[in-house]
């Protein structure tokens, strides 16, 4: 019978607890179950990662300078690959909404490996000998430096695919406008009639808005790079040799495949999460871009018969479950819950690191969740939008003919001729009336039919310049 198919007594500075068979876990990992039964939403596979990563980094690093001996900070080592490899995944058990500082998924953490340690040195799980989760898989760390630079390496880590999706779909974005070009559109302001524009100029500047918010993401980003690992319990090293946070930085770097560097300042890095809350401004803002695009594609695409219908969307799944033939637009849909989710991970993010007192944010748990979730989800949304919707997207060029030549607004482009007021009176009969501009202009002859088509041509209009002026 193996050592873990039946339940365990451990003992914590509070006494003696249960855990359970199969549980590579300790005591201090149940307590935090029991009082924590919250959500039911366990820590990101990518936090865990991070967490694991650092404690590896600790202990190659201590069996360097000689402070952990070679078999513990091996063991520690190999039980930290088999975690990165994949495994024990279910061990991670502790509510995202847990005591502060995140002790709990920290110690979950810990007794993890040292169990896993321990049965790679032949010792039972839960005698803690020889490996023992505070005195050496968490040698000279504490929560209070570890999820600081936890929350560092887990969002870098998911910044990666996610970013690569918003460069596709910028890229998408910009061929589209290419393929657009030669379809001029009616502008809409207000959601009134506004001056024609092209609608392959309407997607470059969508594409335009995503590549700017991705450059202020990798701005903001370039601050997490900053770790404090090594300012221990209120960021002042204690407990640490004085080479442990270089060398960590030096560990951490080929193990995440970020270009890591030392902070300056590891006070001020654990006292703050200024820098976890600019990364998820700018993702908002990043967001509310993309969000604004998503609700633009359905508004264009709306219809066939009582919209603008100047889109067509692929068609990835049917619309209703009684309006026969319905199609909607899905995917936009999606987008948009994604966004509105991000937003409010924000928010929670903003009133966390405000909540910080003294030398420390106990909010982090909450931060590190929301943080690196937006980044999650987002980004596969937008590569969905991307891959199932941008770069299938035709233009509706009958329809695009049809507004932008009913459209009031072509009134504008009069106005140099024979005045704002009496353009001003042409755009009142043309509505009332139910005729277009240029029927108006030549049925009362106020310009030869040459000087119309000079000064109503549409493709002019979308570019600078006065109508007509040559």
């Amino acid at each position: 019978m193996s050592v873990l198919d039946a339940p365990r007594r451990e003992q914590d500075p509070l006494g003696e607890v249960t855990v359970p068979a199969g549980a590579l876990y300790g005591a201090q990992t149940v307590r935090a179950v029991e009082n924590y039964p919250v959500s039911g939403i366990k820590p990101l596979p990518g936090f865990v990662n991070a967490i694991v990563r650092i404690k590896r980094a600790a202990a190659s690093v201590h069996k360097g300078t000689g402070r952990l001996d070679a078999a513990r900070a091996d063991a520690i080592i190999a039980a930290a690959d088999e975690i990165l490899g994949g495994a024990h995944r279910e061990q991670f058990v502790v509510d995202v909404y847990q005591a502060g500082a995140g002790t709990s998924m920290h110690m979950n953490v810990n007794e993890v490996l040292a169990n896993l340690a321990n049965l790679r040195l032949g010792a039972a799980p839960g005698t803690y000998a020889p490996v023992h989760p505070n005195d050496h898989v968490n040698m000279a760390q504490s929560t209070n430096d570890v999820i600081p630079t936890a929350i560092r390496l887990a969002a870098l880590e998911a910044l990666v695919p996610a970013l690569a999706a918003f460069d596709g779909l910028a890229t998408s974005l910009r061929e589209r406008a290419t393929a657009f070009d030669g379809v001029v559109k009616a502008g809409r302001t207000h959601l009134q009639d506004a001056m024609p524009i092209r609608l392959g100029q309407e997607f470059a500047g969508f594409a335009g808005s995503v590549e700017r918010g991705i450059r202020r993401v990798r701005e903001a980003a370039d601050y997490l790079l900053d770790i404090g690992i090594g300012g221990t319990a209120v960021g002042t090293g204690v407990n640490a040799e004085a080479v442990y946070a270089e060398r960590m930085v030096e560990a951490l770097r080929p193990l995440t495949g970020l270009p890591l560097r030392l902070g300056a300042d590891s006070i001020q890095l654990m006292q703050s999460m200024g820098d976890a809350a600019g990364l998820s401004g700018a993702w908002r803002t990043l967001a509310l871009d993309v969000g604004k695009i998503a609700s633009d594609l359905r508004l264009l695409a709306s219809g066939p018969r009582t919209g603008f219908d100047e889109l067509i969307l692929p068609a990835v799944q049917p619309g209703s479950s009684i309006m026969p033939g319905k199609v909607n637009p899905s995917i936009a849909e999606m987008v948009n819950q994604v966004v509105f989710q991000v937003i409010g991970n924000d928010a929670t993010i903003a009133a966390s690191a405000e909540h910080g007192q003294l030398e420390l944010n106990v909010m982090m748990p909450v931060i590190g969740h929301n943080l690196v979730g937006s980044i999650i989800i987002l980004g596969n949304a937008v590569r969905i939008l991307d891959e199932k919707c941008v770069r299938g997207i035709e233009a509706n060029r009958e329809m695009a003919s049809y507004w932008v030549e009913r459209s009031a607004a072509l009134a504008t482009a009069l106005a140099p001729k024979i005045g704002y007021a009496a353009a001003a009176a042409l755009t009142k009969r043309s509505v009332a009336e139910g005729v277009s501009i240029r029927e108006l202009v030549l049925r009362e002859g106020l310009l030869t039919p040459e000087e119309t088509a000079h000064v109503l041509d549409l493709r002019r209009m979308t570019e600078p310049g006065v109508p007509g002026s040559d």
